[in-house]
This record gives C-alpha cells, structure tokens and sequence, in this order.
C-alpha cells in the first residue's frame, strides 16, 4: 500500500534540498527513560517474526528507492551513467506518465472552477452535457493510475535486478524530498515498536500489564497523599493570610500614601513641563522670527551697500560730467572770444582800406579840376 501511495507522487518536481533532513538511524534514537521493563530477548527467535520484520524491511528499502526517482528524472545525465540505460528508460517512461496524470488531473479542476462559476449563467443541458465530460474524464485517470504503479513496479524490479545501482540510487539522500524523507522516519519508528511488540514474550506482556497497574495504584496513592497536603496547606495558608492581610493593610495604607504624594509631585511636574513646553515653543518663535530678522537684516544691509555703491559711481559720474562740461563751456568761450577777435581784425582792416582808397579818389577829383 506504502508503494501505491507513492507511486501516484509528481515525478517532475525538484527536491527541495534545503528542506531535506537527515536520514534516521534507530541506532542512535535515545532510549526512552520511562520504560517500564528491559526485554530480555534482544533477537527475534521465531520465523514468523523474522518474515514480518522482513517484509517491513523490504517496504522501506522499496519506498527508499522510489521516493528518489523524482531525483534522478531530474538529474539523468548525472544518473544515467550509474543506473544504466534500462533503469533511466523505464524511469523516463514513468516520468511521462506521471506528465500525463498530472496535465489530466490540471484540465479537470480548471473545468470543475469554470463549471462552478457558470453554474448559475449557463442553461441546465450545458450544466449537464459539462458534468458528464468531467466525469468521463475522472473515470480515465483509473487506468492511467493504475499504468503509473505497473511503471513503479517495473523501475523497481530493475533497480531489484541490480543491487550495484540499487545501493548507489540509495545514497543519493540528498534527492529526497522532508516529506518522503519524514514517511520514511514513519516507517522506521513503527519498525521499531513493530520490533519491541515481537521481542515482547506473553509473560513479559503480562508483566508489564501488571507493572503499569501498579505505576496507576501508586499514582493514585500518591495523589490522595498530594490532596491531604494540599489541605493542610491551604488551611495554614488561611491562617497565614489572616496575619498577611494586616500587613497588607498597612502597606496598602502606605502605598495609598505614596501614590498621593506622587500624584501631587506628579501635577507639579506636568504643570511645570507645560509651563516648559510653552516656553520652548516660544522660544522656538522668538528664534524662528530672528532668524528672519537676521535674513531681512542682511538683505537690508547688502541692498544698501549696493545703492550706495551705486550713489557714489552716479556722483563720481556726476563730477566727470561737470568738469567735462565746464571744459567745453571753456573752449566754448575761448573759440568765441578768438573768433570775435578775428572778425574785429577783418573790419579794422576794410576800414583802413576804404579811408585809403577816399583819399587816392579825392587826389583824382583834384586833379581833374585843375
């Protein structure tokens, strides 16, 4: 049964290595300390044991190697060399099937979450042509399933064929999955109890029977003891309470006393850490609105500089203006004085001209008359 299981796992996944725990040794499990009798047989004697152990072994080994076949469908060229071609051809025919199986099994839940959206939408004959295509289709995965445990079987009996491949497939431990790897700790516990029940003689049953019998009458015993204890104790502690409530009384009196002060200290504290925040906010606005100041201040200051710059270049250009206009207002005069000059010089000499030129007319006139 362990096999079927099995066989029907998704071969097309990739262990998760990171998960994988080690394998279990029952050797080196702890002893339980709460068992109640040590066997005095420590090998099975009967053949009928030895066939059931024997079975049971032969299971293990069985689910050993077939949970690592998702391994080496993943890995066929690492494996192909150490299983031989036989193994990896039936191993890739069981991995096909399993694509197989898995892609049916996907088509059909896709169509059973259509079927239960549409449910309401669609006509009664679509709902019932759908259901019948859906149960047609789980009616084929039976003999799929069945071909997928032929395959595990088939791989099996060729690995079983060669015990080289088979040991060499079984240390490749780090290709099982935690969950095929905790079954397989499963396996080996109920081995183990499987082992002590075996081991166990019809006396050495009736002995324990009757020693857990005993454990029972002495833990009831005991806990007959525990409650007559537990009486006495809480009377006493009745008592002890009479006495611890006076002291209690006081020291509630005192913690009473405490909170009060502390409740006074404590207004006082919040009204001066108000008083503190108001003065830390004000604070906070006297020196935001400075620094305002101080920026405006500065821009203030750094605008005057720059108008007085600007003054004194427009006086300095003023100055140059005037003495560059009383230059000119100087040649100005200068080129007029020296020209009334020369005209003054012009007039003087027409009028030397004209007085000379009287007299040369007035000595013609004389002579003519004569």
């Amino acid at each position: 049964m362990a096999l079927d299981i099995l066989a029907m796992a998704p071969l097309y996944q990739a262990p998760a290595i990171n998960r994988i725990g080690p394998k279990t040794d029952p050797s080196k499990r702890p002893a339980d300390p709460l068992k109640p009798l040590v066997l005095s047989r420590t090998k099975l004697t009967t053949i009928e044991a030895k066939r059931i152990m024997s079975i049971l072994d032969e299971a293990i080994y069985k689910v050993e190697l077939v949970t690592l076949l998702s391994y080496v469908a993943s890995n066929r060229e690492d494996m192909e060399g150490m299983l031989g071609e036989d193994v990896m051809r039936a191993v890739r025919e069981h991995e096909d099937l399993c694509q197989v199986l898995l892609e049916n099994v996907r088509c059909l839940k896709e169509k059973e979450r259509q079927l239960q959206e549409q449910k309401e939408a669609e006509e009664e004959g679509w709902l019932r042509d759908r259901l019948l295509s859906i149960e047609l289709q789980k009616s084929s995965l039976s003999p799929l399933m069945q071909q997928i445990k032929d395959s595990t079987k088939n791989v099996l009996r060729l690995l079983l064929s060669n015990p080289q491949a088979a040991r060499l497939l079984q240390m490749q431990t780090q290709g099982r999955s935690a969950e095929a790897q905790n079954f397989i700790d499963s396996l080996i516990e109920l081995r183990g109890f499987l082992f002590e029940k075996l081991l166990t003689s019809p006396m050495e049953a009736r002995d324990k029977a009757q020693f857990l019998q005993d454990i029972s009458r002495q833990n009831s015993n005991n806990q007959q003891i525990i409650d007559t204890l537990e009486k006495e104790l809480a009377e006493r502690m009745k008592n002890r309470n009479a006495e611890k409530y006076k002291v209690e009384t006081e020291i509630e009196n005192w913690i009473q006393k405490y909170d009060t002060e502390m409740g006074e200290k404590q207004e006082e504290l919040e009204d001066l850490d108000a008083v503190h925040r108001e003065e830390k906010i004000s604070l906070e606005e006297l020196r935001r609105r400075h620094k305002v100041l101080v920026g405006e201040f500065a821009q203030i200051r750094e605008e005057r500089e720059i108008n007085s710059k600007k003054r004194m270049e427009a006086e300095q250009e003023m100055v140059r203006m005037v003495r560059a206009a009383t230059l000119i207002q100087a040649l100005w005069k200068g080129y007029l004085v020296r020209s009334l000059l020369r005209s003054k010089k012009k007039r003087g000499k027409g009028k030397a001209k004209d007085k000379e030129k009287g007299k040369q007319k007035g000595k013609e006139k004389g002579k003519g008359k004569k």
